[in-house]
């Protein structure tokens, strides 16, 4: 499906949808750039795409697939695709693994979840199938034990497994476990979350001969957003020209970033997609420009996650930093930062994946590292506002998931309704 001209998409979004001949009701009617247009409104984007009474889509859901979002708070998040649409999104993702590492006769086994209107094993499944290159796909799905998927590798010989970076890592320990190594796998996809620093000494010990890379980044509301690009940082991606127009904007202010280095929130416009029409729309990850020129950017972690303790930020991009510069040895396998309440005061407890025992003294280093890293919290302590920071270690497959879709919750709020 061929790219439209951004003002034809501007008309036909406010011609036909409600929502948006309300957003764009200041706009003037011709427009020359992007920057002319408002940063939607998510709240408002999905309260106005209900079932009945929507008043998102430019028209009747006559001819679509319909996802929904993997979230596992607020309101189930519908997205509807065209055939034309998802048969484009799914050729530009194939396309986009083949810059991944994608060779012609890989047996790919995909690991991704499916069922409840989740979109990320269909999507997969159809993106290999409209890869520009043959290969052999295994529709093995997110939930088989991981024996059957360590038995599979072998039996099969399969080259690539393609799932979230849990699902992965689940598999490299079962295999870890059972004092093998899978030689066969030359590629490891990772998918609909970022792969952190502490899954890659796991992975490494099961997959010795595998590349890591991002298979491209996509989301079910925000659809087609960027391409994996070749090289060490699994981090970075790039618009898929013709098809997406990504943006970083400050936080704050919400201008338009240039500068490479710069973190910010990524917005995505897409170019062919006018059922839902996707318009400066924040996908609620953060990047920074790697070569604006060519639209590429490294992801950086998403806008909005952290814990607040007291009136202490803890950001899990920089936690998880400091934690895995202090463990040397390698022994944190995962980490997720909960949040309680007791005595009248809020704590945070650093909950860390393991394979193997830590020594006892780590616990206490990293607490005094991540001191070091954020003074205010050691200070809050002293104040009597918050409690002090906690570790508690448990196996990599004890910390929490989503169900449905098998990512890594990175926060947890178990604090008492106030």
């Amino acid at each position: 499906m061929p790219a439209k001209p951004l003002q034809d998409l501007v008309d036909f979004a406010r011609t036909n949808s409600p929502f948006y001949a309300e957003a764009y009701r200041d706009v003037p009617r011709t427009i020359s750039h992007l920057t002319e247009l408002p940063l939607i409104d998510q709240n408002a984007f999905w309260a106005a795409n209900t079932w009945p009474d929507n008043r998102l889509l430019t028209g009747p859901l006559s001819d679509a697939g319909v996802y929904k979002t993997g979230g596992t708070t607020g309101v189930p998040k519908f997205s509807p695709w065209t055939r034309t649409e998802h048969a484009d999104s799914v050729s530009a993702f194939g396309a986009g693994m083949v810059q991944a590492g994608l060779r012609p006769g890989h047996r790919v086994a995909n690991l991704f979840c499916a069922g409840e209107l989740y979109g990320g094993f269909l999507y997969i499944e159809n993106a290999l199938h409209h890869a520009p290159v043959e290969n052999v796909r295994l529709p093995v799905g997110g939930t088989a034990p991981d024996d059957y998927v360590a038995d599979l590798i072998a039996g099969f010989g399969v080259h690539v497994l393609a799932g979230e970076p849990m699902k992965l890592s689940s598999v490299a320990e079962c295999l870890v476990k059972r004092g093998e190594s899978a030689d066969s796998v030359e590629l490891l996809l990772f998918g609909g979350d970022l792969l952190f620093a502490d899954l890659r000494p796991i992975l490494t010990r099961a997959f010795p001969k595998a590349a890591v890379s991002s298979l491209g980044y996509a989301s079910v509301d925000a659809g087609l957003v960027g391409a994996p690009v070749p090289g060490d940082d699994v981090r970075v991606h790039e618009a898929f020209p013709h098809r997406t127009v990504v943006e970083l904007v400050d936080d704050v202010t919400g201008e338009p970033i240039t500068a490479v280095g710069v973190p910010g929130r990524v917005v995505v416009t897409n170019l062919f997609r006018t059922l839902m029409p996707i318009l400066r729309y924040p996908t609620g990850d953060r990047a920074e420009w790697v070569d604006p020129a060519r639209g590429r950017f490294r992801l950086v972690g998403r806008s909005v996650e952290g814990a607040r303790v007291g009136t202490v930020a803890m950001p899990t991009e920089e936690i998880r930093a400091v934690l895995i510069a202090a463990d040397p040895d390698r022994y944190i396998s995962g980490m997720q930062l909960v949040q309680r309440r007791w005595d009248g005061r809020d704590g945070l407890i650093l909950r860390l994946g393991c394979t193997e025992q830590p020594p006892e003294e780590l616990s206490g280093r990293l607490v005094e590292a991540v001191y070091a890293a954020r003074p205010l919290y050691p200070a809050e302590v002293a104040a009597g506002a918050v409690h002090h920071l906690a570790v508690e270690w448990v196996p990599r497959s004890e910390l929490v998931t989503n169900p449905r879709t098998g990512k890594l919750q990175q926060v947890l709020d178990e604090r008492p309704p106030a």
